[in-house]
């Protein structure tokens, strides 16, 4: 694969947060689609609020030497100073290029064996569904899905963040998928 240059289709003045992908390593691109979603779609309501499920998501198989994938939802548009992690999951197979809907759930048992879940901004080890404050606008949810050419020795006690920073330096290719909501 070539390298890409970071051309985001998630950036719009709808959405106040930043562009969180602009200061990482350009890697070249694996696509990642989804059954309950298109790309800037606006989110089902499967996907949003405290009870929600993860979308199903698939991507394409990373580089030659993939070991294993990651697969993180983010939040830009949070109003926080460092926006909102919704799902971090790493150390999926190479051979897994898929997550079924709901593989986020709490007991995590629908995730491949292997896996590693840690906290989002919520507590939870599993998906927190999409679900800005009342009255801020839309908010954009980045799934992005990672290939890495090892096992990252992180455990589930790490943050979404130090997942991401590891991803920086480590990552092979990523590929971007975002949907986007709002409450009234």
């Amino acid at each position: 694969m070539a390298d890409s240059k970071h051309n985001p289709t998630y950036l719009s003045d709808r959405f106040p947060g930043p562009d969180p992908y602009a200061p990482l390593s350009d890697l070249p691109p694996l696509e990642v689609t989804s059954a309950d979603f298109a790309d800037g779609d606006q989110l089902p309501a499967e996907q949003c609020g405290s009870d929600a499920v993860s979308p199903q998501l698939s991507w394409t198989p990373g580089p030659e030497g993939t070991k294993t994938y990651a697969v993180t939802c983010f939040d830009p548009d949070a109003p926080t100073a460092s926006g909102y992690w919704h799902w971090a999951v790493f150390n999926i197979p190479a051979s897994v290029t898929s997550l079924p809907g709901n593989a986020g759930d709490e007991s995590l048992q629908n995730l491949p064996d292997g896996a590693v879940s840690l906290r989002g901004d919520s507590r939870s080890y599993g998906y927190y569904g999409a679900n800005p404050p009342a009255g801020h606008g839309p908010h954009r949810y980045i799934y992005a899905v990672h290939a890495v050419g090892e096992e990252l020795d992180l455990d589930d006690h790490q943050t979404p963040t130090v997942l991401g920073f590891n991803l920086n330096f480590k990552a092979t290719a990523r590929g971007l998928l975002w949907g986007w909501t709002e409450n009234s």
